[in-house]
């Protein structure tokens, strides 16, 4: 495996996570200074963990600040964190309409927060890059069929989110490129989490690799992104689903 992030200080939101994990642990494969911003966990004195809920402002500015102070630079920013309500997983007619607002809030609108003010760091260092963990559905429509023989659904909040955060990725991308800042997004296919047998059997049907990914399919594209080995790619996004997209 390339030492290609060697250094680099790198902050990824939600390492804790299914993906979060997979992503961290390759980021230090590679050599990276990986510091994970989650909410379920304290501040440690290496930084490699630091409390952050990035659906308040006041958390993100005082985690960045840490990082700032100890660091004096950020290389790369993985936004993968994935906060919701209770009630995510309604069905389109169930959903509440205050819920829906708060996880846009939670999840779209605070990955434009810490974007931002990432973004004004790397501006500063004339150098870095941002990758978003998005998702197919963010590019087609979700295939209800898989969820048929469970009580499982796709919220109607991903898809707006997912979609909204591709676009944002694309502004960003072009406004910051002339600071040589990158932005660009993973769009993952289905993840196996020991989900509904039925659902998953379903998925693997539809897919042309005939299963579902795994956690550590995702890991290497995001450590490509932040990397040198993409620095002429802003604005893309790279869809990691088995071939879901092209049927």
């Amino acid at each position: 495996m390339k030492n290609r992030l060697k250094d680099k200080i790198i902050i990824i939101t939600g390492g804790n996570g299914l993906l979060g994990k997979a992503i961290l642990e390759r980021i230090k494969a590679e050599g990276g200074v990986c510091i994970n911003f989650d909410i379920n966990h304290e501040t440690n004195e290496n930084l490699s963990n630091v409390a952050c809920d990035i659906t308040n402002q006041e958390s993100i500015d005082n985690a960045l600040k840490h990082v700032i102070e100890r660091y004096h630079r950020i290389d790369g920013l993985v936004n993968n964190a994935y906060p919701r309500t209770k009630d995510w997983g309604n069905k389109f007619e169930d959903v509440v309409f205050d819920s829906w607002r708060k996880n846009i809030d939670w999840q779209l609108n605070s990955y434009f927060y810490i974007s931002q003010q990432v973004a004004i760091q790397m501006v500063r260092q004339h150098s870095g890059s941002i990758v978003n963990i998005a998702s197919i559905y963010g590019v087609v429509a979700p295939d209800f069929t898989v969820y048929e023989g469970t009580n499982m659904t796709m919220p109607a909040g991903y898809a707006a989110i997912k979609g909204g955060l591709l676009s944002l990725t694309r502004y960003i991308a072009s406004y910051l490129g002339g600071d040589q800042v990158r932005v660009n997004c993973i769009s993952p296919g289905g993840i196996f989490d020991n989900q509904n047998v039925v659902f998953v059997d379903n998925y693997k049907k539809k897919v042309p690799m005939q299963r579902m990914g795994v956690p550590e399919d995702i890991a290497p594209s995001v450590a490509f992104f932040l990397s040198d080995d993409s620095k002429y790619i802003t604005g893309q996004n790279l869809i990691v689903d088995g071939g879901w997209t092209i049927v």
